[in-house]
């Protein structure tokens, strides 16, 4: 099982409609698919989707980080040397999405010589997790729309509200909007992804008090570091450290300084190592934790629900798993199917990620 070959490709899908929010917009999947051969002719298989506006990374500096540094520095390693992977891996500072993507390649691997499916070999607690929907920024008739096209399609009742636009108000409406639309027995969470100040925040909470919202996410820069704990103090409801908390010793740091009570595991940026390490963290602090979502295509949703299925702190909540429905195609050679709210974990051994190889061609870049 020694690593042979690490190829990352990149590919872009443009989106039927963009994805607006506070940290900025998106028209197109430009994701990197990450691909660890094995000289037995194993291959794992994981995604990587650039976020430049929050961790720096872009499509052609996760391309070259693997070709130039990390691909080198890991061939002849076996896929159970996962922990001198990541020594050497983080010898390189930063680059958590191309970190992740070959840390959940070489757990493909394994489970494929395991003869098991990876959330088997993470905790196997279920094989299936229910579905939040993430709904952008929009005029709040449109917001409602899609929310109840979201319902009424895919049977999913909880809701992800992106807010932070100024004034603070038009958020404050969108959010009644959806409530007195959906009615009680939908769940609305909000994430500001750093969009108000500590105030903004204060004074939009209370007047959403009444809105029985699930969790409020990074409603404000973390770098405000005295007014984010005094935001949370007076949250009514979990606040999830999301970019703010993208490492263990990260969510150690917001936990204990008061600047989070919930924390959000994102596969594509901790892979299944370190996403293990924050969840078992979380768990020892008893401390809520939230599957999120980088704006994953379908592989990076099959990640994260094979990690989220795996345990039960991290089912608990229903993850953040329908983005890939606003990509007008993919690369998986059998579609994912949200149903009745809930999406499955794959069966088959590893990932069960299989590529379309004719879909492959069509829309990678490098040729």
């Amino acid at each position: 099982m020694k690593i042979a070959r690490v190829e990352a490709i990149p590919f872009a899908i443009p989106y039927a409609e963009p994805l607006r929010f506070a940290s900025g917009e998106v028209h197109t999947a430009d994701h990197v698919l990450v691909r660890v051969h094995t000289d037995e002719g194993l291959v794992g298989t994981a995604e990587a989707p650039p976020r430049p506006y929050t961790y720096g990374e872009t499509q052609e500096s996760i391309v070259a980080v693997i070709d130039k540094i990390f691909a080198p520095q890991i061939l002849g390693l076996t896929a159970l040397e996962r922990e001198v992977v990541h020594e050497r891996l983080d010898r390189t500072v930063g680059n958590p999405a191309a970190k992740s993507a070959i840390d959940m390649a070489l757990w493909d691997i394994v489970g494929q010589t395991a003869v098991m499916p990876v959330s088997g070999l993470l905790g196997g607690y279920t094989d299936r997790m229910r579905v939040s929907h993430m709904v952008g920024f929009a005029p709040a008739a449109e917001m409602v729309a899609e929310a109840e096209r979201i319902r009424e399609v895919h049977g999913i009742t909880t809701f992800k509200v992106k807010v932070g636009r100024r004034p603070y108000g038009v958020d404050v409406a969108a959010c009644r909007a959806l409530r007195d639309a959906l009615g009680p027995d939908v769940s609305l969470y909000v994430d500001g992804n750093r969009g108000w100040s500590p105030s903004e925040s204060v004074r939009a909470l209370r007047e959403m008090d009444d809105l029985g919202l699930l969790f409020a996410e990074e409603l404000c820069p973390a770098d405000d570091v005295l007014g984010r704990r005094w935001l949370v103090e007076r949250c009514p409801v979990p606040f999830i450290a999301d970019e703010s908390a993208t490492r263990a010793a990260e969510v150690t740091r917001e936990l204990l300084a008061g600047s989070a009570s919930a924390i959000s595991i994102k596969t594509a940026r901790t892979g299944f190592t370190a996403s293990q390490r924050v969840l078992h963290e979380c768990e020892g602090l008893g401390v809520e934790v939230v599957m999120g979502n980088q704006i994953d295509g379908q592989i990076g949703t099959l990640c994260t629900v094979a990690f989220g299925a795996a345990h039960r702190t991290a089912a608990r909540h229903p993850g953040e798993l329908s983005n890939f429905l606003g990509m007008t195609d993919d690369l998986l050679t059998e579609p994912l199917t949200i149903e009745h709210g809930t999406l499955r974990v794959r069966e088959g051994h590893g990932l069960g990620i299989d590529i379309d190889p004719e879909k492959l061609a069509r829309y990678r870049l490098d040729r």
